[in-house]
């Protein structure tokens, strides 16, 4: 992608490291609060059995073993030199400390790992782990990540999080306090929500102490609540050119500085059961950046400031 269009994460870590960076996805076998029973059972509209992950945890691997095998593809793909361990499936920080320790830990004890990142949801952040991660991020880049997915408590509900704005707000601000930085996921198309709504998320996001953003479209996975939506018509999905006009619009909505390490999601094809162009990432991707260049749209340019 153009730099000149948005700041991407790529150039970011290589800026960092000088060297090619690239994420290992981890699944630690760990869950949510939202399918546990601790707020709720079945999780998000939108979530499956095995949480957005790659089900490497079902499959007995360790997070050493997943590392070690990600090394190996990632390298003969990218050519990567270092490597982030990603903890992706579920909510990352929802299991006592001594648990979460011996993850990370075993993560980071790779001489190729440079840092974890980790995903989870702002309701799960206790300060004692956010004391414990700042202290990591003396020696090894920490980043954190915390599903918003909407600015607007009334999608929050309808999507079935079980958090609010607020929860997401606070834990940022006590993630900061910390230093460490924050990565927002945002989710354009969910139900009921106008393109006007997606942009007062870009809004939120640009007015917060937040320093990246993620991107995700909403697709249909196979065995969810948002699949029967869709079989009812109760919900719709985005065609390409409303996802690719909404996602521009945005980026020009939040601050140039702000690094973007995703523009659309990576739905396991045997799982999707809709929309069926979202499995062409690279033509999406490639949609976007035309989009941008013909009207003329750059990372920031509408930013209120």
């Amino acid at each position: 992608m153009s730099v000149e269009l948005f700041r991407t994460y790529n150039s970011y870590l290589r800026e960092l490291f000088g060297c090619r960076v690239q994420k290992i996805s981890i699944d630690a076998g760990l869950t949510c609060p939202n399918r546990d029973g601790f707020l709720g059972h079945g999780g998000c509209i939108y979530c499956n059995e095995r949480g957005s992950g790659t089900g490497a945890a079902g499959k007995s691997l360790s997070v050493g073993e997943q590392i070690r095998a990600g090394k190996i593809s990632l390298r003969k793909r990218y050519n990567a030199s270092k490597f982030l361990a990603y903890f992706q499936s579920f909510s990352n920080t929802y299991a006592p400390l001594a648990i979460l320790r011996g993850l990370y830990t075993e993560a980071l004890a790779d001489p190729d790992v440079v840092g974890i990142t980790i995903g989870t949801r702002p309701d799960c952040v206790p300060d004692e782990i956010l004391e414990y991660l700042s202290g990591l991020s003396t020696h090894h880049l920490v980043w954190m990540e915390y599903g918003l997915q909407s600015a607007k408590d009334r999608t929050l509900e309808c999507i079935n999080r079980r958090h609010t704005v607020q929860a997401f707000e606070d834990a940022v601000c006590r993630t900061r306090r910390m230093g460490i930085p924050v990565c927002a996921h945002v989710i354009l198309g969910l139900p009921g929500e106008t393109l006007e709504d997606m942009l007062d998320t870009a809004r939120f996001i640009a007015s917060r102490d937040i320093q990246a953003i993620k991107i995700h479209l909403l697709y249909v996975v196979r065995g969810t609540i948002l699949e029967g939506w869709l079989q009812t018509g109760r919900y719709t999905c985005l065609t390409r050119e409303e996802y690719t006009a909404a996602v521009s619009e945005f980026l020009s909505r939040i601050p140039p500085h702000m690094i973007v390490q995703r523009l659309t999601g990576d739905p396991h094809p045997e799982e999707l059961a809709a929309p069926l162009w979202a499995l062409e990432k690279q033509r999406n991707l490639q949609e976007i950046r035309a989009y941008m260049e013909e009207h003329h749209i750059r990372q920031g340019q509408a930013f209120a400031g």
